[in-house]
């Protein structure tokens, strides 16, 4: 009789439940099927066990995707995050037009498309006419090819992306700081607490668990990365990583493995080593996280 009564909200959730199934849950499901097998696309999938997952781990390229990958998680991540702090507390200390005005601008490259972000991006970085070389010049320095010197790509794409990726975090912890009592400020103002002393002691412990999230966020988010290195390196899938692999992530690389090099089940074994190193690293947050809460 229960079940009976409840048919009308298993109905509504019905076509919610065949999506999942279908574009999420088997696709994880024959994904990790195949990538115990060497699997072309078009030839029957041949069981291998983990020849794909041994020959992924011990490839040059993966040693060389993680490397890069691992030193712009380490630079990307606390620089995106400093960089959105600041611009938070630089647009709530206007009011009404100059604050919306400064929120716009700063949440504008969110809101780009990956491709026109490159493009801009790539002109800016041009060696003889970029205006990045160009205010170099007039300071008598040489002209550097940002995107073709291995010295410089990566941190090239470092400031693509807390470009394109501060604006959001800075809306995140924007409505954090409106959340933040201002009888806190008040007091430690007439205490004589400076600018500095308000951001530390108030500021940044009462944003605790919006900093978690966006700092949580940014490592997931880094760990992916993608589509700003391919299209600053004009990369396809049977050339990608630009010079000497200096842009060379996981991602790429796995889209490399299964549409330039047909290798599906060796690419879907990548995946799952990825989401295995994302499970990792947002455990270890989490552990982190509830390590350092009070009890």
């Amino acid at each position: 009789m229960t079940a009976r009564r409840h048919l009308p909200h298993y109905a509504m959730v019905f076509p919610f439940a065949i999506l999942f199934a279908a574009f999420f849950l088997y696709p994880i499901v024959s994904g990790f099927y195949y990538s115990f097998h060497d699997w072309n696309a078009v030839t029957d999938a041949r069981f291998v066990g983990l020849a794909n997952y041994e020959a992924v781990v011990n490839s040059r390229d993966f040693s060389r995707a993680m490397t890069n990958l691992f030193t712009y998680i380490a630079i990307t991540v606390p620089l995106g995050i400093i960089a959105a702090l600041a611009l938070a507390l630089l647009v709530d200390s206007f009011t009404g037009f100059w604050a919306n005005f400064f929120r716009s601008a700063f949440f504008m490259p969110v809101v780009l498309p990956a491709f026109l972000a490159a493009t801009i991006w790539r002109w800016m970085y041009a060696p003889n006419f970029g205006l990045v070389n160009m205010v170099l010049g007039w300071f008598g320095m040489p002209s550097i090819n940002f995107l073709n010197d291995t010295g410089t790509m990566l941190y090239s794409l470092i400031a693509v992306d807390v470009w394109v990726s501060a604006g959001f975090n800075m809306v995140i912890l924007l409505a954090g700081l409106k959340n933040i009592p201002q009888d806190l400020y008040e007091a430690a103002r007439l205490d004589g607490a400076s600018r500095f002393q308000q951001v530390r002691y108030i500021t940044i412990p009462m944003l605790s668990p919006v900093l978690f999230f966006v700092i949580t966020y940014g490592f997931i988010s880094a760990l992916q990365v993608f589509d700003v290195p391919w299209l600053l390196t004009g990369s396809s899938f049977t050339a990608y990583g630009g010079r000497r692999s200096a842009l060379l992530f996981p991602v790429m690389d796995m889209m490399g493995r299964a549409f330039g090099s047909v290798r599906f089940g060796e690419a879907t074994a990548y995946g799952f080593v990825l989401t295995a190193i994302i499970i990792l690293f947002t455990g270890i947050m989490f552990a982190l996280r509830a390590w350092r809460t009070p009890k």
